[in-house]
């Protein structure tokens, strides 16, 4: 299988419209906006590799960093069968329901309306007495402000309502229906891209209203269901470690974005809702979490941490490694998090070394891989190619670079310039 349209071994430079490029298009939101993260790649993008690609039913396509299941959800629309990894469980609970298609469409409807009458009833007789909020270690997780005392008391009457009259058939629908309603209308949160707090908060929520209406679109989406017959597996798993969750020579193809060498700590896009269901329940769970993940950030790097030993011969890594810690001396950076800045680069690239040579196994012969990455100028301003070194990388695991393809461009803050977004393309020979 030929791919014709990329240059092998070059840097796309083709031009994209950035007002759409990462856009979830009208129809694009069937299961996709059941809960997505603010960062994901949009549906369009996978579309077009899976093309590219010449995919078909009774293939599959992996995404070992499937966040919330863009991959493993278009995937399925275009009749392909998918396999999704995530560390994450909030992200990994949330790709799991939106490829839960069975429920009954009008009896979701029924069922959450009962929960609804429920949780108004108690909510009504509650409404002068003390308000419920989380424990004190739970809450100390949260970022500050990240929800007022009355949507959150509300918050946890519905919760309560729905684990009560919980059934089995509809219960997850009916968790991240809540997820979806608690941080994009009843919370405090904004996103732009970073999580953050708006300055405006919100006193009250009609928070049951809100929860119906996203249960409502979920219910008018499984009634345009497609035809294709697909089988998904999403796995909760550490994408550096794939030997326990994939079979040998089994995977057709790979389409994924991983997390970008920069200071965003991907669990604080998550937090809150990650809390209120359970997911996190005090900080050794978070650093429990935080551990299994790939290190991209200061905020989970720790003293044991050993991926950069996959990098150490790689001169352009270990170069840029100490150009950010020169830069720190030289700007007189102290705090742990910046002493941390030159470490976090060598373990990132690292860590996908380690991926990349423990995906090698479970690839047949021929397969595709698309990595979606962007440059980077978060430490301290010294620019990573984020792309070129993953491609490098990838070659010197036995890999073919068929090219990097343009996705988008986006302003970063830190260089006031445009930094570019890709999608490495791999091909194993095998």
């Amino acid at each position: 299988m030929q791919l014709a349209f990329f240059s092998e071994n070059t840097r796309s430079t083709v031009s994209k419209t950035n007002s759409t490029a990462n856009k979830l298009g009208f129809h694009d939101k069937q299961f996709h906006d059941w809960y997505r993260f603010i960062l994901s790649f949009p549906p369009h993008l996978v579309r077009q590799y899976i093309d590219r690609f010449c995919l078909h039913s009774g293939q599959i396509i992996l995404d070992p960093f499937c966040g919330t299941g863009t991959t493993l959800v278009e995937s399925r629309i275009q009749g392909v069968d998918s396999i999704g990894v995530e560390a994450n469980p909030m992200a990994h609970f949330a790709s799991a329901v939106k490829m839960d298609w069975r429920i009954a469409k009008d009896e979701l409807i029924n069922h959450a309306s009962q929960i609804a009458d429920h949780a108004a009833k108690i909510i009504q007789k509650e409404q002068l007495g003390i308000l419920r909020t989380l424990s004190t270690e739970a809450y100390s997780l949260l970022l500050k402000d990240s929800i007022s005392p009355i949507p959150l008391h509300k918050s946890l009457i519905l919760l309560e309502a729905i684990r009560y009259r919980k059934d089995q058939r509809y219960h997850n629908h009916e968790l991240l229906a809540f997820a979806k309603a608690l941080v994009f209308s009843i919370s405090n949160l904004h996103f732009g891209p970073e999580v953050g707090v708006c300055r405006l908060k919100k006193h009250d929520a009609p928070v049951i209203e809100l929860w119906m209406k996203e249960i409502i679109s979920m219910a008018n989406d499984l009634r345009l269901i497609p035809v294709h017959q697909t089988v998904a597996e999403i796995h909760h798993a550490d994408a550096r470690q794939l030997s326990s969750v994939l079979k040998p020579d089994s995977i057709d193809a790979v389409f994924t974005s991983p997390p970008y060498p920069n200071e965003k700590d991907y669990t604080r896009t998550t937090r809150l809702e990650s809390v209120l269901l359970g997911f996190i329940n005090n900080k050794n769970e978070l650093r429990n979490l935080k551990q299994g993940l790939l290190r991209s950030n200061t905020r989970n790097v720790y003293k044991g941490d050993s991926d950069d030993s996959w990098v150490v011969h790689h001169q352009e890594i270990q170069s840029i490694a100490d150009a950010i810690e020169k830069r720190r001396i030289e700007l007189d950076k102290t705090s742990g998090f910046e002493k941390l800045y030159s470490r976090v680069t060598r373990l990132y690239f690292g860590g996908m070394a380690r991926h990349l040579a423990e995906l090698r196994p479970f690839l047949k012969p021929g397969a595709y891989l698309g990595y979606v990455v962007g440059d980077q100028a978060s430490y301290l301003q010294v620019v990573i190619k984020t792309g070129e070194l993953l491609a490098d990388i990838a070659q010197s695991l036995g890999y073919k670079v068929v090219g990097i393809d343009l996705f988008r461009t986006r302003f970063a803050t830190a260089t006031k310039k445009q930094m570019r977004e890709e999608v490495v393309v791999l091909q194993w020979v095998g």
